[in-house]
Formats: structure tokens, C-alpha cells, sequence
């Protein structure tokens, strides 16, 4: 696939449920329905091929950092949007650090220690993959392995969050990294 817009549009798309879930993960529940999500996440890919296509990476683990900075600069301009308020530099870096800290959750999640280039390119392409399936969970579920994996939230939190007993959110978490695992395996045993 030569360098071209939609050739980097087709490299960057798997990126698309990770960024959904990145931005999920950081902003504010109250905020959730004052920013399109989507729209968001869409101008990011849009940003990252314009970016491409001037400044090309090396290999396909560097768009990663660059589409969590372009995230993280188009949800801090979202934020302000909502506000109306003068810049808060400090809240668009400590966004950008928040981003940061997700994905190192989430790649915790995976426990992938690799660091050669090819390695990371698999992390990155196992992240999208992890990004993907946990939208296919039902949204109890979902919610439930995100604030408990990838926000590091304790069961009586979530339980409270959920408006549900702790045996409840046991459970949930239970059958959402059951699916999880069947679906990364089916999709591992696909592409291998």
C-alpha cells in the first residue's frame, strides 16, 4: 500500500475503537453527551494523515503516540469548547497524561513487554484488536471491565457507579473477560 491518503487512512482505521475507547475512558461522564465521541476520533485520523503525509513514521508503532497526542489536543479543544472558558494549559496536558496513563493500562492489560519495532507494531494491532472486541460488549459489561481494568477502580466503586452489587459487578467482569478472551482467540486464530 503506496503513501497515499486513503493507503494511510486504510493504516490508521484499526486505530478507530481504540481512540473511541481512549476518549471514553478520559472524559468526563458529564461532558459524554456534550461532545460527539465520533466526531472527535474522526478529526483525529483526519489529523494523523494529514500529518503522515507531510512527516511519514517509520514503522506502524510510532502513529500510536501521535494519535494519542492528536486525541488528547482535540478533547482538551472539545473541553474548552464546552467551557467557553480562557485555555487551561494544565488541563490539556494533564489530558494528554491521563491518555498516556490509559494506554500504558491497556497495554498492561495485554502484558506485552516487547519493545523491538515489530513487536510493538504487534502491541499497537493487539490494542486496536482489545479496543474493537470491548465495543462488542454489552455496554454493563463494557463499562464494568473499563472501570475496573483500565481505570483501576475497586469493585465496591464500580458496584455504586453501576448502581449494583458487588456480585453483580463480579459477574459482569467475569463474563466481559470470558467474551473478551473468545474473541481475541477466534480473531487470533483468524489472522494466524
Amino acid at each position: 500500500m503506496g503513501d497515499t491518503a486513503e493507503g494511510r487512512a486504510r493504516r490508521l482505521e484499526p486505530f478507530r475503537p481504540y481512540l473511541r475507547l481512549l476518549a471514553r475512558l478520559q472524559l468526563d461522564p458529564g461532558l459524554r453527551a456534550k461532545v460527539d465521541l465520533s466526531a472527535v476520533v474522526q478529526q483525529t485520523l483526519w489529523e494523523a494523515n494529514q500529518v503522515l503525509a507531510h512527516h511519514p513514521c517509520g514503522g506502524d508503532a510510532e502513529p500510536v503516540a501521535l494519535l494519542r497526542r492528536l486525541l488528547a489536543n482535540n478533547l482538551a479543544d472539545e473541553v474548552r469548547k464546552v467551557h467557553a472558558a480562557k485555555r487551561d494549559v494544565d488541563r490539556e496536558q494533564s489530558l494528554e497524561e491521563a491518555l498516556r496513563a490509559s494506554s500504558a493500562r491497556l497495554e498492561a492489560f495485554l502484558a506485552a513487554e516487547q519493545s523491538s519495532p515489530s513487536e510493538q507494531a504487534q502491541r499497537n494491532e493487539d490494542l486496536a484488536r482489545l479496543a474493537g472486541a470491548l465495543e462488542r460488549l454489552p455496554e454493563a459489561q463494557r463499562q464494568a471491565v473499563e472501570l475496573h481494568y483500565l481505570q483501576g477502580r475497586p469493585l465496591a466503586d464500580i458496584a455504586r457507579h453501576l448502581g449494583r452489587p458487588k456480585s453483580a459487578v463480579a459477574g459482569l467482569l467475569y463474563r466481559g473477560l470470558d467474551a473478551l478472551r473468545t474473541w481475541l482467540v477466534e480473531r487470533e486464530e483468524v489472522d494466524g
